[in-house]
């Protein structure tokens, strides 16, 4: 059995290498080495889930240790003493079995209008905000918890969910970033608002591990006008340089990060930072929003690293896109996927002859 199970950990370290190189390249165009990537990890997933060492290989997506500071990212916890987590995804340990995995491209064409979405009703208190962390791969801003007083409800949910913490995932360059695509077109940066499911669940880490447990709202972000919002975070990111280190900030309400249109889209999937629990609902807004070019570049002045070690730029910290396999994106909008064509002109009545 330990045998078979190497065997098939050893294939699984074949089949996926999440390269410095190879990462962005999805965005670059069609990639077909990245395709075939996709085809044998999802054929290697259904051969370790039809294996006696099915139970052996899910201990393998929990972590083993906890640090004395809880990470609500998770990045921080996947963890041994001896061996730090590298954020492109370079560890075979870290390939699923699950299908319900995250980030993934939205295809416009296919996703499917639902009329019983309702409108996503957001509700956040800019005094339960704590403060902004570096915990070496995002930096996160905090919310207390404890209470409802910070919650969305209704969209895809069927109960409220407390807002927890946010963060972003960018790109060493605007060409690249987002964790999730759109008709495969990547956007330099993207939120996520995380939440969890208060209702039926006692704590984040809890629900975090369940289905139905979390909530997380991904907005783009593109190149444009300067976002005097955002700018209130990039002040504060010279603070925490390094891994590890925290600033207080108090009073902000994330919602002003959201753009006007209410549309999204939203499907089942998996955190996207170990233990990659396929616990998450997520809502994806159709409409970006607009950040500065500068301000961007403020974000890459951010470390991996701590203090003492040689520095590591804080640059492309998002998950490859994992395969839809059997899921359907549902939209919350009506729409006609129109093709890139030019509509011949209809005939007029003088034109047609008898």
């Amino acid at each position: 059995m330990a045998t078979r199970f190497c065997c098939r950990r050893e294939q699984a370290a074949r089949f996926v290498s999440w390269g410095e190189a190879q990462v962005p390249a999805r965005c670059l165009g069609a990639d077909q080495d990245f395709k075939l990537k996709m085809v044998m990890l999802s054929r290697l997933r259904v051969i370790l889930q039809a294996s006696p060492c099915r139970a052996l290989w899910r201990r393998f997506q929990i972590p083993r240790s906890m640090s004395a500071r809880p990470c609500s990212l998770y990045t921080c916890t996947y963890k041994t003493r001896n061996r730090d987590l590298h954020p492109l995804w370079e560890s075979a340990d870290l390939v699923p079995a699950g299908e319900r995995q995250s980030p993934i491209n939205i295809r416009w064409r296919d996703s499917v209008y639902d009329p019983g979405l309702k409108p996503l009703t957001i509700s956040y208190d800019p005094t339960t905000c704590l403060h902004v962390w570096n915990n070496g791969y995002s930096f996160l801003v905090e919310f207390e918890d404890s209470t409802d007083k910070s919650v969305i409800e209704g969209g895809p949910l069927e109960h409220n969910y407390r807002l927890k913490q946010f963060h972003f995932h960018w790109g060493a360059i605007d060409a690249w970033g987002s964790e999730h695509t759109v008709d495969s077109k990547c956007y330099p940066a993207e939120l996520h608002l995380v939440h969890w499911n208060a209702v039926k669940f006692e704590n984040f880490e809890d629900a975090a591990q369940e289905e139905n447990g979390l909530a997380v709202i991904g907005v783009f972000l593109k190149l444009g006008k300067h976002h005097k919002e955002v700018q209130k975070l990039v002040d504060t990111l010279p603070s925490i340089k390094h891994k590890d280190t925290l600033v207080e900030f108090g009073s902000f309400d994330p919602s002003c990060l959201m753009p006007t249109c209410p549309d999204y889209w939203t499907y089942s999937g998996s955190l996207t930072t170990p233990p990659l629990s396929e616990s998450v609902t997520w809502i994806i807004k159709k409409q970006p929003i607009e950040v500065a070019h500068d301000q961007l570049e403020q974000f890459r002045t951010l470390l991996f690293t701590s203090k003492g070690e040689t520095e590591k730029r804080m640059v492309d910290n998002f998950r490859p896109l994992q395969p839809l396999m059997n899921r359907t994106v549902r939209s919350s909008f009506h729409h006609d996927y129109v093709l890139n064509m030019q509509a011949k002109p209809k005939p007029s009545t003088s034109q047609v002859t008898s």
